[in-house]
């Protein structure tokens, strides 16, 4: 890796709980700056307004300040549509920008990150051990539906239109 490249990725798109973890790493001395995209961006009405892209955007910005890239510095952004927008407004900005898969280093790092929230929520931490969590954070959901929903990305079309009877019937 050269020092002239920030690395970024994301974790928790796909997952039901929460929002987004994006995180940032610059070497050669290898920090991680983490930012989130709020549960919130993920639920009606932001989530079909696309809010998280205004967020991913933001943290764009954040990144910039934070890490100071060169003008010559290369953003490789892992190829997440979640990062889309970042990607066009950094090049808007004049930066080099690659997309590329995620590295994995990077990748568990973030990954970390997004466990870690998913602890400060409540979520039981051997809950998290599988990387396919779906239907385990569903169960979890059911369980207190009232209580758990406002964690779950509700804005989704499978969440309105099935998931959400679905876990009511549950808890019945």
């Amino acid at each position: 890796m050269s020092s002239k490249e920030i690395l970024i990725d994301a974790v928790g798109w796909s997952d039901l709980l929460l929002g987004v973890v994006v995180g940032a790493l610059k070497p050669p001395n290898p920090m991680l700056m983490e930012r989130r995209i709020p549960t919130s961006s993920f639920q009606s009405p932001n989530f079909e307004n696309k809010k998280y892209l205004e967020d991913a955007v933001r943290i764009a910005d954040e990144i910039v300040e934070v890490m100071k890239p060169e003008p010559d510095t290369c953003f490789k952004i892992c190829s997440e549509y979640v990062l889309s927008s970042m990607i066009t407004h950094l090049q808007n900005k004049g930066y080099n920008v690659l997309r590329v898969e995620a590295s994995k280093e990077l990748n568990d790092m973030v990954e970390r990150g997004y466990l870690h929230w998913c602890t400060q929520e409540g979520v039981p931490q051997e809950m998290l051990n599988e990387k396919k969590r779906f239907w385990t954070f569903l169960d979890w959901v059911a369980e207190r539906p009232q209580l758990r929903e406002g964690l779950v990305k509700t804005g989704w079309a499978s969440w309105q239109r099935k998931w959400r009877e679905e876990i009511y019937k549950k808890h019945e």
